[in-house]
């Protein structure tokens, strides 16, 4: 089953269309990240699974049901701007929130327990959320996004504010929660986050849904056939290969970049490269997530961005 899917959905605010017939599918129980420059429409997007402001046209499915008000209390959302309550302490915040969200007055403690103990601050039950730090509220703003376990987990750039501790604290978390059967839509401009946690991702730029699929997949659409080759001792590429570059590591040791035609392995370049040379490191050479966003809001096409993607 996929945890949402959304069809043509359209948005327009008077002479703007801030979501043009965009159509995405995210697998149940899988970390997505939702990419895009700033405007491209993914904060409207997430406004309208949240049921926050309505589309124009298109429909979206949660867990295979039309999207309707009772889907609220199974969504967690972390919006990219925190809405705490300042001037509320954080155990009685976080009871009120997660009342909202539908959990009795018991479980709710409970629930809170559990998280303020996760995250190490039991202490904080009486604090005002005026007097924490950034990074602090961040903390109880996340820990009220989770605690009623929700099947589905939207977090709009959820490390803005966060220490590379606290950050690493939080992946762990996301990742925990994913292990306990949640779907997370994750919106981010971290590249190297997206490399590190998301299964898959979707492209929006100036409206429209560019690219969508399986990182995997998307890197391997992408790359370029590209081989690193670390070696002792000069050599002659063979006819078939294109020499890229070569340079040299230190004595009579070279780094050479090799381009093979489509659709060869890696097990077959290094069965002919090892009979030329003695082969110290072998590597393909695959796109980052952040050359292919970098390339495609630039708006090159598939074949201007493969032959960019070979010379990054």
């Amino acid at each position: 089953m996929n945890a949402l899917e959304a069809r043509n959905v359209t948005k327009q605010y008077a002479t703007h269309k801030a979501l043009d017939s965009v159509s995405i599918t995210i697998p149940e129980k899988t970390i997505y990240g939702l990419l895009g420059p700033n405007g491209a429409g993914k904060t409207t997007l997430i406004r309208i699974i949240n049921q926050i402001i309505s589309a124009e046209a298109g429909s979206i499915e949660i867990f295979g049901e039309p999207l309707q008000q009772k889907h609220v209390g199974i969504i967690g959302y972390l919006p990219e701007e925190r809405g705490l309550y300042k001037k509320m302490k954080v155990g009685e915040q976080l009871l009120y929130l997660a009342q909202l969200k539908g959990l009795s007055r018991k479980d709710a403690l409970a629930r809170i327990k559990v998280w303020l103990e996760k995250f190490e601050v039991k202490d904080w039950w009486n604090k005002k959320v005026e007097d924490l730090s950034k990074g602090m509220a961040q903390k109880v703003q996340f820990i009220s996004t989770v605690m009623h376990e929700p099947r589905l987990i939207i977090l709009d750039e959820p490390f803005s504010g966060f220490d590379p501790v606290n950050a690493q604290l939080i992946t762990e978390k996301i990742l925990e929660l994913k292990e306990m059967g949640s779907t997370i839509i994750f919106s981010t401009h971290r590249m190297e986050t997206v490399e590190s946690l998301c299964d898959h991702i979707a492209l929006i730029n100036k409206s429209k849904k560019i690219l969508e699929g399986a990182k995997k997949q998307v890197k391997a659409q992408y790359k370029s056939n590209t081989f690193t080759i670390e070696h002792k001792g000069t050599f002659v590429v063979p006819g078939r290969y294109e020499l890229v570059s070569q340079s040299i590591t230190e004595d009579d040791h070279y780094s050479t970049v090799i381009k093979a035609p489509l659709g060869t392995t890696g097990n077959e370049v290094i069965r002919n490269i090892i009979e030329l040379t003695e082969v110290h490191g072998f590597q393909e050479k695959l796109p980052t997530m952040a050359d292919i966003f970098i390339g495609l809001v630039k708006g090159e096409g598939d074949e201007a961005l493969k032959k960019h993607l070979l010379e990054v």
